[in-house]
């Protein structure tokens, strides 16, 4: 029995690549953006080029950048997103919040579908967060993480830094390049064949007749040193003398979204037939959302929002709190105003015991 079509708005495409659209407002998670304002544009800021940069990849990129955002009512603290378009109808979510996987028969086989839901989902980012876990003997001794959304989606769209402005949102989104190898439709990577534009893929993906085949989006964060801030963290983790393990990771959740065609019979025996015949892939189109311009250390580079040493001072007291407090769970601003209203003996020069 085929399932409902999902109600995705209609997008034409016209070009290789095209400019994302801004959808309207819903509701986030916390988030560890700073939330100072600069309404005061730098003189240079019309002399910048407002064309993202390219993917890091072994050729150029089929890319345009994002227009100004829309008209939207504004909601202090959240970014401008559609956050419908994180459950559409017919997608289950996978049990660690990576992965969208739809079997609806429609999005298989008509490629106007497909290529309108690729479009709008290409629309919203990833959720970026880091982790810091720290145990002793096996026993988890802390467990905290910050979201780092508003990092790569500014709150009003426009971006800022400590001592001036922010690019503001630099998404766009990227199809695989000439020559460039991924999956295009066979069970391994190649570099063959070619097409122009999502639509074409799309048509490409609907007509093949494979009986298990896939076509996915992939959404990435470009251009954020998670190496700098590791050691960063470490560092100030061994402030508190704690003498345990300590891991830090970087996850990255609602990062892909997969059509999976129908089960011919059920998912068991699909899953089965899928061992023996493998399974056709098309992954030739991310939604990539860049943390600044270019790689840190480069010069002239601009953030969305801030350079990442002022993201450590802003949140370093926060996260020491935190972890000093044994948290199990998310750091937010309001662990900077405990911090600062109603600091602990600890963060007053006396010891710890862990």
């Amino acid at each position: 029995m085929s399932s409902p079509q999902p109600t995705i708005p209609r997008k034409d495409l016209s070009d290789p690549s095209y400019a994302v659209h801004r959808p309207r407002i819903s509701q986030s998670g916390p988030s560890s953006s700073s939330q100072s304002q600069n309404t005061d544009p730098p003189e240079d800021e019309d002399e910048r080029p407002n064309t993202p940069p390219p993917y890091s990849g072994p050729t150029s990129p089929q890319i345009t950048a994002p227009p100004a955002p829309q008209s939207q009512p504004i909601y202090p603290g959240l970014p401008r997103l559609d956050y419908s378009l994180y459950s559409p109808q017919t997608f289950t979510l996978s049990p660690d919040f990576t992965t969208l996987t739809s079997y609806s028969p429609a999005l298989s086989t008509n490629p106007a579908s497909l290529l309108n839901l690729i479009q709008a989902l290409s629309t919203i980012p990833p959720k970026p967060t880091i982790r810091i876990q720290g145990s002793t003997n096996n026993e988890l001794d802390f467990d905290v993480r910050i979201n780092i959304m508003n990092l790569i989606v500014p709150e009003d769209g426009k971006g800022n830094m400590e001592g001036g402005r922010g690019r503001g949102r630099m998404n766009y989104v990227k199809l695989i390049g000439k020559g460039e190898m991924g999956y295009r439709g066979d069970f391994k990577k190649t570099t063959e064949p070619e097409r122009e534009g999502l639509e074409e893929w799309c048509k490409g993906y609907c007509e093949d007749s494979a009986g298990i085949k896939q076509f996915a989006l992939e959404r990435i964060v470009t251009n954020w040193d998670t190496s700098y801030l590791e050691g960063r963290l470490l560092s100030l983790i061994s402030s508190t003398s704690y003498r345990g393990h300590v891991k830090i990771s970087f996850p990255l959740t609602h990062s892909r979204v997969v059509i999976h065609s129908p089960d011919k019979v059920n998912r068991f025996f699909s899953n089965v037939a899928k061992v023996f015949t493998g399974t056709k892939k098309y992954e030739v189109v991310k939604s990539v959302w860049p943390y600044a311009d270019v790689a840190r250390g480069e010069m002239g580079r601009r953030c969305a929002v801030q350079e990442e040493e002022v993201w450590f001072a802003d949140w370093k007291d926060a996260i020491r709190h935190a972890v000093l407090a044994k948290r199990k769970g998310w750091v937010t601003v309001e662990d900077r105003l405990e911090f600062l209203m109603e600091p602990r003996g600890e963060e007053k020069g006396k010891g710890v015991e862990w």
